[in-house]
């Protein structure tokens, strides 16, 4: 099929690795000028060179989009996209008895504010062209809270009610928010996720790995190249019609009828 958004322009954030490198390489295919940031540089360029390689055009600009200086730079890099996908590392697990207001700031900033910041620069330029595609990437834990990730499921749910409200605005301007919930993706986000409960178990990793595999009614982790693909989905010409949705990808996991 084709997506209809050859000639696009996207800024796909933490774009460098795991769930973000698949939509940036998904959008790239898609023949979209994609722009991808993330705070390592060295990953970042190799991220960008090996799309170059496979035919597709992108910029890389490394900085960290939770910050004033990062997000500025991304926008210069990337002005006015007409797609922007929104993704920021996970605050780390642990029990909500040991955080402190800082430690809530932070994830707030990263996983919440970060986000809203770049609809709020980028959204009405959207409005004016008739045409936009805003993703974000949050997390399965936004339908199932995940005890341990009590930072995440808080900015995240934050970030998923407020767009709840705006995606029902600006549709009719043909501009779409929704959300892209993963489950357990082989990323290192999964990885730290499964090292931090063996480490509190005593156990091998690689046995939590398993189990974890097995619970899942798919038998396996999903690939950052499903991801992809879906996101450039709802980024396409063809999903002009979903909007304010939050679709969860997590082999089934989320036990549930609706």
């Amino acid at each position: 099929m084709d997506m209809g958004i050859a000639g696009r322009r996207a800024l796909v954030c933490a774009g460098s690795k795991g769930l973000g490198r698949g939509c940036a390489e998904a959008l790239a295919r898609e023949g979209v000028i994609v722009t991808i940031t993330a705070r390592g540089k060295e990953a970042l360029e190799k991220t960008a060179d090996e799309i170059r390689a496979a035919g597709g055009k992108v910029t890389a600009v490394a900085g960290d989009i939770t910050t004033p200086e990062g997000r500025s730079a991304a926008l210069a890099a990337c002005k006015d996209p007409d797609i922007l996908i929104n993704n920021a590392g996970g605050p780390p697990p642990g029990d909500f008895r040991d955080w402190t207001p800082d430690d809530w700031m932070k994830a707030l900033n990263a996983n919440m504010i970060t986000a809203i910041e770049l609809i709020r620069a980028t959204l009405d330029p959207m409005i004016a062209r008739k045409w936009g595609r805003i993703v974000n990437i949050t997390s399965g834990s936004v339908k199932s809270p995940i005890a341990i990730l009590g930072l995440s499921n808080g900015a995240r749910t934050g970030l998923t009610g407020f767009c709840a409200g705006i995606a029902r605005q600006v549709v009719k301007d043909g501009v779409t928010i929704n959300g892209l919930l993963p489950g357990p993706f082989d990323t290192d986000r999964l990885r730290s996720s499964m090292e931090f409960e063996a480490r509190k178990a005593g156990r091998p990793v690689a046995d939590i790995a398993k189990e974890r595999a097995q619970n899942n009614p798919a038998k396996r982790f999903g690939t950052s190249e499903e991801f992809g693909a879906a996101c450039a989905f709802l980024c396409s010409a063809h999903a002009g019609y979903i909007t304010g949705q939050n679709l969860l990808m997590d082999g089934g996991a989320f036990n549930s009828s609706i």
